[in-house]
């Protein structure tokens, strides 16, 4: 049980695992199997191999919120959104990690160096693609200006109404109500309670997408993973994110932690006997049982 419950302890507090994508126990190959099996499309070659910017797509954005309530945001260059305007944001390039990549894409962008706090949220769509929401405070330089125009931004702005420009997109908008409620709850003094613990990837390499699962459930149960008919459950967010990037071209995976609990004790589902439940503390389960609180994980969105 010790074993078990450090590795818990550590993701909860959002450290990396000695472990290697060898441990995967459900690989693309066996995904594809089952999908076959099902009479369903497998959902990619069963050698794909994650290379930034080429199989995998990684985005970044921040949103960075003053004393004022003001978000700061860029105009685009782009031809094909020129004027309207965004949060800062871009690709994460070959050969970097997602911390280098916000603070690039921040400072090209608005012409501001920043230091990091925390993800805000995680969001996954198909083909490999991922967009990793930041935020932290300014440390450094100027606000860019028109007259500093480039291809990166027309000019940034801190602005206090977004309603009053043209946004590239209403996808921010979510995005910004929760990077100023943060900003907010931290003012207050309200983030221990009401907020998970600043989170940020931890750097380690991984040569494929990998997904962590911790699943919880009351006790009364003997789980392993399910069969077709799987009791109402619930993922709430993630609990860490290890990526590196480095070698360029070779460390392109990333591995994402997630939270899942069930609803029910487990007596009424069936499991394909490949697994098996291990009991923890009521001290360990406690501090589980704090992560399933609304805004105590990094909400993870999948777009369909």
């Amino acid at each position: 049980m010790a074993m078990l419950e450090t590795t818990v302890t550590k993701l909860l507090h959002g450290e990396a695992l000695d472990e290697n994508y060898e441990l995967c126990d459900f690989t693309l190959a066996d995904q594809n199997e089952a999908c076959v099996a099902k009479g369903v499309t497998p959902i990619g070659p069963s050698d794909y191999v994650p290379v930034t910017k080429s199989t995998v797509t990684y985005i970044v954005l921040v949103v960075l919120v003053n004393s004022e309530d003001e978000v700061l945001m860029m105009q685009e260059a782009k031809s094909t959104c020129a004027g309207q305007w965004y949060l800062p944001a871009g690709r994460v390039e070959p050969g970097e990690n997602l911390h280098d990549a916000v603070k690039r894409e921040c400072l090209e962008e608005t012409g501001l160096e920043m230091e990091l706090i925390t993800l805000l949220s995680v969001e996954a769509a198909s083909k490999a693609w991922f967009r990793f929401i930041f935020t932290g405070n300014v440390i450094g330089g100027c606000l860019k200006t028109p007259a500093q125009a480039d291809s990166e931004s027309l000019q940034a702005k801190w602005i206090k109404n977004i309603s009053e420009v043209t946004l590239r997109s209403n996808d921010i908008i979510p995005l910004i109500e929760c990077g100023r409620a943060f900003h907010n709850a931290a003012k207050k003094n309200k983030i221990r309670n009401d907020w998970h613990h600043n989170l940020l990837p931890v750097i380690k390499p991984h040569k494929k997408l990998l997904l962590r699962l911790l699943i919880c459930a009351r006790q009364k149960t003997r789980q392993e993973i399910f069969g077709a008919d799987v009791a109402l459950h619930k993922p709430h967010g993630v609990l860490s994110i290890e990526h590196c990037g480095q070698p360029e071209g070779s460390n392109d995976g990333l591995c994402l932690s997630l939270l899942v609990t069930f609803q029910k004790t487990l007596e009424d589902v069936f499991p394909i006997g490949k697994y098996s439940w291990m009991a923890i503390s009521t001290e360990c389960a406690k501090l589980i049982a704090l992560r399933t609180i609304r805004n105590m994980t990094v909400p993870l969105k999948v777009i369909c």
